[in-house]
């Protein structure tokens, strides 16, 4: 029997950027393009580590000691050593959060516990480095490692924004394919309809897992939609560049070009040139290939992920 989808991605998120006061002084980290856009469309599932784990609020600060690479999280004041307690805490409602399918994941920078990167590891002599990761955010990472994952303060960048939220709707895509009936046939439908936006990331990814799913019947079934996953997300990961989505965008001229009068190529061709010189966004191009593809009939384009691989509303390929 096929698990149920959400209509919505569900994705896990530091409590305090939704403005839940659960900071160590009582305070919050509300993040406004995070509740007043992005929650729109999606769902959350809250979560503090710190307050879940039985800190309290307000609480005394902790800080990562030790190597970078196993720190322990120890209380400023108290000496504390929080270091199992947060593991095993991490390792449950990481545990709850996979059963959930959540489909990504939005964590607090610089926390001991949530920051995903550059956070504060303390030497013995007190030196602090940042080449630290939080515990809960090294465990979730490690443990769902196909997750997309992201710290609120990197959102800014549009690009970074962009791909973040590419990878959540493409992997609430693909754990689709993996909660329901499995075949071939649908893997192969999926890569279909996946084949450009794995282009405007990387041809080498594509080609790989074109061949995983042209050569899936020489191994269990099982087996190939795991390898598949795992290197579409990969290539996911894979940061675009306005090449890439000229290619793409060529690519995509291919499909209409017959159909097309020569004006209207010239006029497609410019603007893909334009977007090429960084005069457009990506959204231009890719609004007047969506017009001639309904214009002339092309069925083979309207079922590419990569005409619309989020929520128009969320305008993200308006500022790329």
């Amino acid at each position: 029997m096929d698990k149920t989808i959400r209509s919505k991605p569900l994705i896990g998120i530091s409590s305090c950027l939704l403005g839940n006061k659960v900071r160590h002084d009582g305070g919050h980290k509300r993040d406004l393009y995070i509740t007043n856009t992005l929650g729109a469309y999606v769902e959350w599932v809250p979560v503090c580590p710190e307050f879940e784990v039985g800190m309290g609020i307000p609480r005394e600060t902790v800080r990562l000691v030790g190597s970078p690479a196993n720190p322990r999280m120890i209380a400023e004041r108290s000496g504390r050593d929080w270091t199992r307690q947060m593991q095993d805490f991490a390792r449950m409602r990481i545990k709850r959060l996979k059963e959930m399918g959540i489909s990504g994941y939005i964590l607090k920078k610089n926390s001991p516990s949530c920051g995903m990167e550059g956070v504060q590891v303390y030497s013995p002599s007190g030196r602090p480095n940042r080449q630290g990761r939080g515990l809960f955010a090294r465990s979730l990472i490690t443990k769902l490692p196909l997750l997309p994952v992201e710290e609120e303060g990197r959102l800014v960048a549009p690009h970074l924004r962009e791909n973040f939220m590419e990878r959540v709707f493409a992997y609430h895509r693909w754990q689709s394919i993996v909660a329901g009936h499995k075949s071939l046939g649908r893997l192969r439908e999926f890569h279909s309809q996946e084949k450009l936006l794995i282009l405007a990331h990387s041809e080498a990814h594509m080609r790989r897992l074109g061949l995983i799913v042209a050569q899936g019947k020489a191994k269990p079934l099982g087996a190939v939609i795991e390898e598949y996953g795992s290197l579409y997300m990969a290539a996911l990961a894979h940061r675009t560049t306005a090449r890439q989505h000229t290619k793409v965008l060529e690519h995509m001229l291919g499909y209409i070009s017959k159909a097309l009068t020569p004006d209207e190529r010239q006029e497609l061709l410019g603007v893909v040139r334009d977007y090429h010189r960084g005069l457009v966004p990506l959204v231009v191009p890719l609004t007047l290939i969506r017009h001639y593809a309904g214009k002339y009939d092309a069925a083979d384009l309207w079922g590419q992920s990569y005409l619309q691989p989020h929520l128009k509303e969320l305008m993200l390929r308006h500022h790329v």
